[in-house]
C-alpha cells in the first residue's frame, strides 16, 4: 500500500500548525502571568514592564530570572504584615506601665505593688478609680480635688521626710518603717 505524501505532508503540517499555535499561546500566556504577578509584587510600572519584556526576549531563560529576581511577597500580604504588625505595636503600647518603676501594672490597681507609686484616685463620692488628672468622675460626675504631684505622688501611708531630715542626719524610724501604716494621732518627729 503506498502512502500518499500529500495527505502526510497536511498532516504535519497541521501539527506544526496546532503546535507552533501551542507555543505561541503558552509564550503570550508567561508575558501575561508575569505582567500581572508583577503588578501584585510592586507598583514600580518601569519595573512590571521590564519583566514582562525578560520573559518576552528569553521566554523560559528569562522567567526563571524573573522567579529568582522578584520580590518575595505580594503587595496585599505585605499590606497584611503591615496591618499585624500595628496591631502587635497596638497591644504593646496600651499595656499599662508603672510611670514609676516601668513594670506592667493592670488597669484596675490603685497603687503600683513594686514601688508604691500612685497609678489611681478613688473617686470621693462613688469610690470608682479614676485617672489621676481627671478633674471629674465620668461615673457619678463629681468633681474631684486637684492633685499636687499626680503621677509620683506618696501614698498615705508611706513614710515622708520632714523639711530638716537628710539622709546623713536621719535615722530610720522603727514605727514608720514597720508593715503597719502610721495612724493620724501620731505627730511626726519635729526637726531638732
Amino acid at each position: 500500500m503506498p502512502i500518499d505524501i500529500s495527505a502526510l505532508s497536511e498532516a504535519v503540517l497541521w501539527v506544526v500548525t496546532f503546535l507552533g499555535a501551542f507555543l505561541a499561546a503558552l509564550w503570550f500566556s508567561l508575558v501575561l502571568w508575569t505582567f500581572r504577578d508583577m503588578r501584585a509584587r510592586s507598583r514600580d510600572a518601569l519595573a512590571q514592564v521590564m519583566a514582562a519584556l525578560v520573559v518576552a526576549v528569553l521566554t523560559l531563560p528569562g522567567l526563571l530570572i524573573y522567579l529568582i529576581l522578584r520580590p518575595p511577597k505580594t503587595l496585599a500580604e505585605q499590606y497584611e504584615q503591615s496591618l499585624e504588625e500595628e496591631a502587635l505595636l497596638q497591644e504593646i503600647e496600651e499595656r499599662r506601665i508603672c510611670p514609676g518603676c516601668t513594670r506592667q501594672v493592670e488597669e484596675a490597681w490603685q497603687i503600683c505593688p513594686n514601688c508604691l507609686t500612685r497609678l489611681k484616685n478613688p473617686c470621693i463620692e462613688c469610690g470608682k478609680l479614676i485617672d489621676l488628672a481627671w478633674t471629674v468622675c465620668p461615673y457619678c460626675a463629681t468633681a474631684q480635688p486637684q492633685p499636687v504631684e499626680a503621677a509620683h505622688e506618696t501614698p498615705e501611708f508611706m513614710p515622708t521626710e520632714t523639711p530638716g531630715d537628710s539622709d546623713a542626719e536621719r535615722e530610720p524610724d522603727p514605727v514608720q518603717t514597720s508593715a503597719e501604716p502610721a495612724t493620724d494621732d501620731e505627730e511626726p518627729p519635729k526637726p531638732e
